[in-house]
């Protein structure tokens, strides 16, 4: 059995729509954050923590992340996954885990920066035997992010839509995936994981929820990107 986690993917194809004023055609991973690209914060933070093989789903303007990996992170082992064309996140997570090497590997959003503990979740992982462990955030006073409804054994029992709410667990776009299981089952080739994969399996399929109380932030607004400019260093 794995008992050590070393191989993550980090999806880093998304466009930035919305940072479009201070981001001009470079993918959203790509984002200036005191003066490094988002994606190189992620990075360190989860080679840091024992990972030693990431694979980079990437897709929009990869050109730009592929340039920035050889010649900052050439040292560290960072292969890439292309898509020739947007497959979502699901189908993203699934063209990556083909060239994963281990039975469990880690997923990430590459817009989000969670500082999740990565053996407590890897431990909680194994102990479940389940195919997906969810990271979730505690948040209060929130309408920006769906909640994550798990029972006392922390099995997920619901996903609710985005609303107005005083406190609740969001999920924080970290998961550990039994990659064999997952690319055992039948999904189409282009898919959300969250919204076509996650939700509609939730009452067939058991995942698990582990409640992480570390730093959180999503750059998709302008606001929060502006926010990690000086919180994430701050992190180091």
């Amino acid at each position: 059995m794995q008992k050590h986690l070393n191989e993550a993917i980090i999806l880093a194809g998304g466009l930035g729509t919305r940072l479009r004023s201070v981001l001009p055609d470079l993918p959203k991973a790509m984002a200036p954050v005191a003066g490094r690209p988002f994606l190189s914060w992620i990075l360190d933070r989860i080679i840091k923590q024992g990972i030693s093989r990431v694979i980079l789903s990437i897709g929009y303007r990869h050109e730009s992340i592929i340039d920035h990996v050889l010649k900052n992170h050439a040292h560290q082992n960072i292969v890439f996954c292309v898509e020739d064309e947007p497959l979502g996140t699901g189908g993203g997570i699934r063209k990556a885990c083909q060239m994963a090497v281990d039975e469990h590997v880690l997923v990430l959003n590459g817009d989000t920066f969670f500082d999740v503990d990565l053996v407590n979740l890897n431990n909680f992982h194994l102990l479940k035997n389940t195919i997906c462990t969810l990271s979730l955030k505690p948040m209060k006073d929130f309408d920006r992010y769906g909640i994550v409804e798990i029972d006392e054994k922390g099995e997920v029992t619901g996903f609710r839509e985005k609303q107005a709410c005083s406190a609740g667990l969001i999920n924080g776009g970290v998961y550990l995936l039994d990659r064999n299981q997952y690319l055992s089952q039948s999904l189409p080739g282009k898919f959300s994981f969250e919204k076509d994969y996650l939700e509609p399996r939730v009452s067939k399929q058991k995942f698990y929820g582990f409640r992480q109380d570390g730093y959180f932030i999503d750059i998709g607004t302008l606001e929060d990107y502006e926010r990690a400019q000086l919180e994430i260093p701050a992190l180091f």
